[in-house]
């Protein structure tokens, strides 16, 4: 018989890796799988806000390759404004592949066991188990916590099949750089409709990026990418490209079923204004080990309480940000001179991302300055 888990964890991504390391810490077995072999490349700007420090009790400097506390925007490659950030620590710069991997080597550290090179290729749902069919055989556990991203199938095995997402569009490339870099982050508006380019520097190297929140169909994100990266010297011709999309939050949903939560981008908490993943991953996988530890306990409504505790401590603010993001993207060029060109707006901005401000505390003053009321 195989061995009996408390939990599983599909995905080791930042929401993954993160409830593997609480759920370990409290001292549950827990066993990850992920597909890849591990450290394995993720596209992603990298940006992190360095809050999550507070979230973890080991120190996360082995896993970032650069901080930066400046900010250089454009509008149609002209109009430039550079803000300094007034924030307490500068915004952390990761690869994904390092950072991602930190947290798992974390997590094993704390007794949890991880299974790589495994595709899960179906769950079953039992009374008191649920068993995750793989292409290595079969894992057993009490309780699964679902962390395989956006285009994951779990959330569709488990029953979730008409999540509330809106599914973005993002193209992105690494390109290693051997000269001194600028350690600034670089945003351009206006060369893409509905949404932004942005060129996010690491220790020896660009990630050049293009998020389309909508309306992305009708847009050539390569050529817009290629020309972007002309700013910086920046040939993408010969460089490899990565697409994929991003879930972002579209409404407070269920997100447990009677053994199993959603976290991460699995669980669409992609911040709809900004499409910053990482903290909301890593908050909700935080989350999902509280729940998991609860229900192990034998609290009956601890799944459920996890979908209420997403709704009420992320969704509420996401509410702010979709409607501050239509705004935006609906008025861009208006909405990039009063709401990116002043450096008090950056700041404003800069801390709500970084967790030192609330959407729901600056949102009303900034949806009045983007609509023109005085």
């Amino acid at each position: 018989m195989s061995k009996l888990y408390d939990c599983i964890i599909v995905g080791s991504g930042p929401a993954g890796a993160s409830a593997a390391y609480h759920l370990a810490k409290r001292g549950r077995s827990v066993l990850i799988l992920e597909k890849e072999t591990l450290p394995r490349y993720k596209p992603c700007g990298g940006g992190v806000a360095p809050i999550i420090q507070d979230w973890f009790d080991f120190d996360f400097s082995p896993a970032i390759s650069l901080k930066v506390s400046l900010n250089h925007y454009t509008w149609n490659k002209g109009d430039p404004f550079e803000a300094e950030l007034n924030l307490k620590e500068p915004i952390w710069m990761v690869r994904r592949d390092v950072f991602d991997y930190f947290i798992v080597q974390q997590s094993q550290k704390q007794g949890a066991q991880l299974q790589e090179n495994t595709l899960v290729k179906g769950v079953e749902l039992e009374t008191d188990k649920i068993i995750i069919k793989t292409d290595q055989g079969d894992y057993t556990g009490q309780y699964l916590i679902a962390a395989d991203g956006g285009r994951g199938p779990l959330a569709n095995w488990l029953g979730f099949k008409k999540r509330k997402r809106i599914l973005a569009g993002a193209l992105e490339t690494e390109v290693p750089i051997n000269h001194q870099i600028s350690p600034k982050v670089y945003f351009e508006f206006g060369l893409v409709k509905s949404g932004y380019l942005w060129n996010f520097p690491k220790a020896d190297g660009y990630s050049i990026g293009i998020g389309a929140f909508h309306d992305r169909g009708s847009q050539n994100l390569k050529e817009i990418l290629a020309d972007y990266a002309q700013l910086f010297a920046v040939d993408l011709s010969e460089v490899k490209h990565y697409g994929h999309p991003i879930s972002l939050w579209n409404g407070n949903q269920k997100l447990h079923s009677d053994r199993a939560i959603l976290a991460g981008e699995a669980a669409c908490v992609v911040d709809p204004f900004t499409a910053e993943g990482i903290r909301p991953s890593i908050f909700s996988g935080i989350k999902a080990a509280e729940a998991m530890d609860k229900a192990l306990e034998g609290d009956s409504k601890a799944l459920e309480n996890y979908s209420r505790t997403i709704a009420e401590e992320w969704g509420k603010e996401m509410i702010w940000a979709q409607r501050l993001g239509k705004l935006f993207y609906r008025f861009p060029a208006w909405g990039y001179q009063v709401g990116v060109k002043r450096e008090s707006a950056t700041n404003i901005l800069a801390k709500v991302l970084t967790g030192e401000l609330r959407y729901s505390q600056v949102a009303q003053r900034g949806i009045k300055r983007l609509a023109g009321v005085k």
